[in-house]
């Protein structure tokens, strides 16, 4: 029997989703880099002392959520929680660990309440420079940048100099990374006061106990809507673009009585190319599409998950073995919903939406400014995104990520390009009851006197969005140097004067077509 009535637990976790969304603000206002700054690649989260997520940051990338539990269990069994001390902030980046590439990184900081360990605050953020070569050729990850290994990068209170060190000797923006990671410190510290205030507020002796209660009650709510599903195996397989040959995603979704396994066998074997998926990663965007279907009003947190299971062959590309290269991981992490939208769409067609124009397109520019500052830049946009039962899909809306875009006019003022077009595709959704939304259409103009350096790596452009239940497929994407069209994974020297533009993909259309056209 709970000590915690229902109303009681609910204001404690609106207190507690409150000082962590804080945090994350406090993170966001003091950070150094634009890609945290403007594009929200963060998430900030509390864990109890047995690695239980308990709550995350609002505003966070799906897939950070649900790595950051995985990513402190590595860390407790390399740094067992016995040896842990006050002021202590763990650090890891490792793919395997963390979050399927090494640009995330990861650290935590362990909350005690006197002598007691009680609680880990933990986040992560995108670190635009990792040192290594961003290139869409890497063969394994050790071409892909710096491995920080599981260790303190705070001691008792104390910055480790020979951690500053190794990090500030490998990355080319040092100060953008470093800067990042001591707003960190500065909203874990501010996060630690509120836990800790709140504890005593609320009586609270025993944290675990409260935790038990908060996710019996998030596990209950998701297996309700499991077991509300017919039982039975479904299953999708689609397309994407890969590099040399097309690579095929098959999922079968499983469901018995209360619990849903989620397996993607017959999916494709990994590739000596920076496309594979972790395991970690792929489990956290399948969990997120299992969360946007069933049970999207409750609490995000390690007991919703407790009915699902995920798994993926052993060396496939949805489950890669060391050492494969994993940059960029999103262009097959980011079919995962989809994948498990369209296993599903039989049994819940009024739930899931068309394909949208993702894998989330994203461009790498390098170079120096006039005065030989070296910059290193990235910029997202998104494709269209997909429409569902009652409703055309929203122009460019990012699915399944969701960092932001940031302003023309702060790109602008940070780098030498300008921005000489932005307007939306016609016609670029895709057909049906309901439309798919357009994509758009972004130049770069490379208006400084060095060239510039970009590197892309875009899906879309062999296989376009597909429509859902008789709806149309969107537009395809395309890259163009000059109006050239290019292909969408390569590394490019930018010339002074050249202008590189993009063509995001369309969302795919909803329903067949009333006699009528399209619903207005």
């Amino acid at each position: 029997m709970s000590q915690y009535g229902a109303l009681r637990i609910g204001l404690i976790w609106q207190r507690l989703s409150g000082f962590i969304d804080e945090a994350a603000q406090v993170f966001l206002r003091t950070s150094f880099s634009s890609v945290v700054r403007d594009n929200w690649d963060m998430a900030v989260g509390l864990l109890d002392r047995r690695g239980r997520q308990i709550v995350q940051s609002s505003k966070s990338v799906p897939s950070f959520v649900g790595t950051m539990p995985h990513t402190l269990a590595c860390m407790l069994e390399r740094l067992p929680a016995e040896r842990l001390e006050p002021g202590d902030v763990l650090i890891c980046n490792d793919a395997w660990f963390g979050t399927g590439h090494l640009n995330d990184i990861t650290m935590f900081k362990p909350v005690f309440r006197g002598s007691e360990l009680v609680a880990f605050i933990g986040s992560v953020f995108h670190s635009v420079d990792i040192g290594g070569a961003p290139s869409v050729e890497a063969r394994d990850a050790f071409e892909e940048g710096l491995t920080i290994p599981v260790c303190r990068i705070v001691v008792r209170g104390e910055e480790d100099p020979l951690v500053i060190g190794f990090l500030e000797a490998n990355l080319r923006a040092p100060r953008d990374t470093l800067g990042d990671i001591r707003a960190q410190f500065a909203a874990y510290d501010q996060a630690e006061r509120r836990l800790l205030a709140l504890l005593d507020a609320e009586g609270i002796d025993d944290l675990e106990a409260l935790v038990d209660d908060i996710l019996a009650r998030s596990e209950h709510s998701m297996r309700a809507a499991v077991e509300a599903l017919p039982d039975g195996s479904y299953r999708d397989e689609l397309w994407v673009d890969g590099f040399d040959a097309p690579l095929k995603i098959v999922c079968t979704v499983t469901v018995d009585g209360s619990d849903l396994r989620i397996d993607y066998e017959g999916t494709s074997p990994q590739v000596p190319r920076p496309i594979n998926s972790v395991l970690n990663y792929t489990t956290a965007y399948t969990n997120y599409a299992v969360k946007c279907l069933l049970d999207a009003g409750t609490p995000n947190n390690d007991g919703t998950f407790r009915p699902v299971r995920v798994s993926a062959p052993a060396g496939s590309l949805l489950n890669p073995n060391r050492p494969a290269p994993v940059w960029a991981r999103h262009l097959s992490g980011h079919y995962v919903p989809p994948a498990v939208f369209g296993a599903l769409a039989p049994i819940l067609p009024d739930r899931v939406i068309a394909d949208c124009g993702s894998p989330l397109w994203s461009a790498y520019f390098q170079g120096r400014h006039a005065d030989g500052r070296p910059f290193i830049k990235m910029f997202f946009m998104n494709g269209g995104h997909g429409a569902r039962q009652g409703h055309h899909g929203p122009a460019c809306l990012s699915f399944p990520s969701n960092v932001a875009t940031v302003s023309i006019e702060r790109f602008e003022a940070s780098v030498p390009l300008i921005v000489t077009e932005k307007a939306l595709l016609p016609d670029s959704g895709g057909s049906g009851r309901y439309r798919g939304g357009p994509g758009q259409r972004l130049s770069f103009e490379v208006t400084g006197g060095h060239p510039v350096t970009m590197t892309i790596r875009h899906e879309r452009v062999k296989f376009p969005p597909r429509g859902m239940l008789g709806g149309g497929p969107g537009a395809r994407g395309r890259d163009l140097i000059n109006d050239r069209v290019i292909p969408a994974k390569g590394r490019y020297a930018l010339a002074p004067g050249d202008v590189v533009t993009f063509e995001t993909p369309g969302g795919g259309g909803f329903g067949a077509e009333a006699d009528g056209g399209a619903d207005r």
